[in-house]
């Protein structure tokens, strides 16, 4: 994966050529209402209408088959200076937020 990671076909991860590596995102199948919790971990060429190519345990979640329409709202974006920059699906867009060590 374009992380560093191995591919993992029973995770929450997806491909995406619009959003940064690391992003958390809900997406939710407009077909049928059902929500699931992502992370981008790879990239995806663009391609004309494709938002995101999802896992297939992730694709069970949103109870869809090989395509489906679907709503994709960013909720944590990871900016270049390491902050993150809260997004669409969280009403409190453009906002930021910092990654905090936690104590020992």
């Amino acid at each position: 994966m374009a992380d560093g990671g191995k591919v993992e076909l029973n995770s929450d991860t997806v491909a995406s050529a619009d959003l940064p590596l690391g992003t958390t995102a809900r997406i939710r199948n407009l077909r049928n209402g059902r929500v699931a919790m992502v992370r981008v971990r790879d990239r995806l060429p663009a391609s004309e209408g494709r938002i995101v190519s999802v896992t297939p345990k992730v694709a069970s979640l949103l109870g869809m088959g090989s395509v489906a329409q679907v709503e994709v709202a960013p909720l944590a974006v990871p900016q270049r200076d390491g902050t993150v920059r809260l997004g669409s699906g969280t009403r409190l867009t453009g906002r930021r937020a910092y990654v905090t060590e936690p104590t020992r």
